[in-house]
């Protein structure tokens, strides 16, 4: 079964999937495991894996920092999949993704990249600066490979270019919820709705919405609009500043459970 179809059949149970977020490495794999498995335990669906950049453009401070920890600690991209290997076969009720960027990839070596990620059980990757028109090579490996290659909606994509990117996806589209970068809250108001209303219409696809979702009322307001959040520097500072214990009932607080 691929993404796309695992995440349809878990929509038929909820009404909103959960998809969260984590920095590997930061602030170490054994921190990293502990979160994983609360998430695990506590309903989530879908877990961005991220592999450290120094630069990673999208996201916003806190992500920033965790990634310039996790390097500075000495984390490699061959630990990174060392590890997804261990946990996608310690939880198998989780569709975990790498999110990176693309000189992670390309300097590592993009085939052996992409077979590595699905030998592993990787279910999906999310490159956010590598457009579609100069990622040929790419989706065509994640094709062969049984990988979805997740494609990015933003507020100022017009009709036409929601569409060609849907089609040149797989797996869900990541609606990115505002311009600027991840962890500033998003307000839900008419244009946003508008939005979401535009990329449920260009595609086929799952929707899941992320920069700034953080509580139960941002997961419910997407009932009806999309099909997943993403929660990603909500969870990083929770830890930070509670430890990874806090990760389960937090994650059972936003499935309103």
């Amino acid at each position: 079964m691929n993404l796309q179809q695992d995440l349809q059949l878990r929509l038929q149970q909820k009404p909103v999937l959960l998809m969260t977020h984590l920095v590997l490495g930061y602030p170490s794999l054994a921190v990293n495991r502990e979160v994983i498995r609360q998430m695990a335990e506590n309903g989530v669906d879908c877990i961005e894996l991220q592999i450290p950049f120094s630069e990673p453009m999208a996201d916003g401070p806190v992500i920033l920092k965790a990634n310039q920890d996790a390097l500075a600690a000495g984390i490699k991209v061959r630990d990174c999949l060392a590890f997804a290997a261990e946990i996608a076969r310690e939880f198998p009720q989780v569709n975990f993704l790498f999110m990176t960027y693309y000189n992670i990839v390309f300097r590592f070596g993009l085939a052996e990249f992409i077979q590595q990620a699905a030998k592993i059980g990787i279910k999906g990757c999310i490159i956010p600066d590598l457009p579609p028109e100069e990622g040929g090579d790419y989706l065509r490996l994640t094709k062969e490979n049984g990988l979805a290659a997740v494609m990015f909606f933003t507020p100022t994509s017009t009709d036409e270019r929601m569409r060609e990117v849907a089609s040149k996806g797989g797996g869900f589209i990541y609606c990115v919820a505002r311009k600027g970068v991840t962890g500033q809250h998003t307000e839900v108001d008419e244009s946003f709705a508008a939005y979401l209303a535009r990329c449920r219409a260009a595609t086929g696809l799952p929707l899941a919405v992320g920069f700034g979702i953080s509580s139960r009322e941002d997961v419910a307001m997407l009932e009806g609009r999309a099909d997943m959040a993403v929660i990603g520097t909500a969870t990083i500072k929770l830890v930070e500043q509670e430890g990874a214990a806090a990760v389960g009932p937090f994650i059972r607080s936003l499935a309103g459970a």
